[in-house]
């Protein structure tokens, strides 16, 4: 390890494994080290019995079927089909490397109590159950006018600079209710909270455009999301080939001992196992530089294992239920997720059910009951309570760059944010990802 690198990476999650990917095809020399024996960290899926080894469960079941037919994610997340991540993944070509992705069945909202899916547009929304028949044909309006909406052209703002306006204000002018105004902010746009309403309203058409692309991409899709065959753990491994075949080094089973700073305080190297390599920057996951993240919360995630379908959703081999924060009294949504053997990640005839959510309370689990409720019987559950860490700073004074943990949310739109934020703080360019071409076999 006496190589000198342009930049250090410590651990293989998700997050940092894209990164070595983009910067090793970018000219950049990079060195991976992680202290676990497995690729993912934090997004890492584990067949059954290392599950049951994590959460000290003892032996699973021989009714549960071979250990090695489950791929079960530790964070639950999907891809929309045209989002940030996708494009990243077409851009790259790692697809090439093997892994194959899978349509979502669908995406659904909770309103009093009952499950309805998710309508995007003018037509869903003049047919949907979920609102009454005025309140259908002023939703269809607003649909029709996000869809249409062109910041080149001026004709189709209809006299609205969403710059200036408010996302309140905008929805104000179609007339719409809460109740709808709930179902878009945070089904269709995946806002986490209400904070976005006094925000202006241009980003937030651009959200509502991009889950209307991901639905279409596809002509039998009957939601925006795309999941990979044997689970999220896929992801890191085929970004973690890329980088290796344009001349990146990953070492597994590598603990780090030492951080190496220089007089200024400015990150010098690494060391491990009495060994130090140096390199111009370093970046990490919130757990090698808890001096360096500061905590804003915590997650709470239950993985269930099911033989059936959730119910209400047209028995979907796979689902996204969103319940929402005002729809609960609390701040936070509640966010559902249903996979199958279709998707390789359990054993045929077997479900997996994942619920999670920002912890709020003293009692994170009681948090999860209304999503557990629309499971049903399960087989197994397994709880975890992980805090949340952000970066203390932008790592531009130290030339250590911390990454983000894992929200609660079901998709990867903000871990996609924070990748392409931490390749332009590294090497000072954006990452150009919306030239990519979606490839037919994906």
């Amino acid at each position: 390890m006496d190589e000198a690198y342009d930049v250090v990476i410590l651990g293989t999650g998700l997050t940092e494994c894209v990164l070595s990917g983009l910067l090793a095809t970018s000219g950049q020399k990079v060195l991976v080290m992680d202290r676990n024996k497995y690729y993912g960290g934090d997004a890492a899926s584990l067949n059954l019995e290392q599950l049951f080894e994590k959460f000290n469960k003892g032996a699973p079941s021989d009714k549960l079927g071979r250990s090695r037919d489950y791929n079960v994610d530790l964070v639950s997340k999907l891809l929309m089909a045209n989002g940030k991540l996708v494009k990243m993944l077409q851009k790259t070509g790692v697809t090439k490397y093997g892994t194959e992705f899978t349509l979502i069945d669908g995406s659904f909202v909770q309103h009093k109590g009952k499950t309805y899916k998710v309508p995007v547009t003018e037509r869903e929304a003049l047919s949907s159950s979920l609102m009454g028949i005025l309140e259908k044909r002023r939703a269809a309006k607003f649909f029709l006018f996000a869809q249409e909406y062109d910041e080149a052209d001026p004709k189709t703002h209809k006299g609205y600079d969403l710059h200036k306006m408010t996302m309140r204000e905008l929805f104000g002018k179609f007339g719409l209710s809460d109740s709808t105004i709930d179902f878009i902010g945070h089904a269709i746009a995946l806002q986490e909270s209400s904070s976005y309403l006094e925000n202006p309203a241009r980003s937030f058409i651009d959200k509502v455009q991009l889950y209307e692309e991901s639905l279409s991409m596809y002509e039998d899709a009957r939601a925006p999301y795309v999941y990979p065959l044997y689970g999220l753990g896929e992801l890191p491994q085929i970004f973690a080939r890329l980088c290796a075949v344009n001349g990146g080094t990953f070492m597994l089973d590598k603990p780090v001992t030492k951080v190496h700073y220089d007089d200024s305080g400015a990150f010098q190297g690494v060391e491990s196992q009495g060994e130090i390599v140096r390199a111009k920057k370093v970046v990490g996951d919130p757990s090698y530089f808890q001096d360096k993240a500061k905590k804003i919360g915590q997650t709470v995630r239950c993985i269930c294992i099911m033989d059936h379908s959730i119910s209400d959703t047209k028995d979907a081999k796979s689902c996204q239920i969103i319940i929402s924060g005002r729809e609960l009294n609390r701040k936070s949504d509640v966010y559902v997720t249903s996979l199958s053997g279709i998707h390789k990640v359990v054993p045929p005839g077997f479900f997996l059910g994942l619920v999670s959510t920002t912890v709020e309370t003293s009692n994170p689990e009681e948090e999860l009951k209304p999503g557990l409720a629309l499971l049903g019987n399960v087989l197994e559950r397994f709880v975890e309570i992980s805090d949340v860490y952000v970066p203390a700073s932008s790592g531009l004074d130290d030339n250590v760059f911390v990454s983000k943990s894992y929200d609660a949310s079901t998709h990867f739109e903000s871990t996609s944010d924070d990748i392409l934020s931490l390749y332009e703080r590294l090497t000072g360019e954006k990452y150009d990802y919306k030239s990519a071409t979606p490839h037919q076999e994906e």
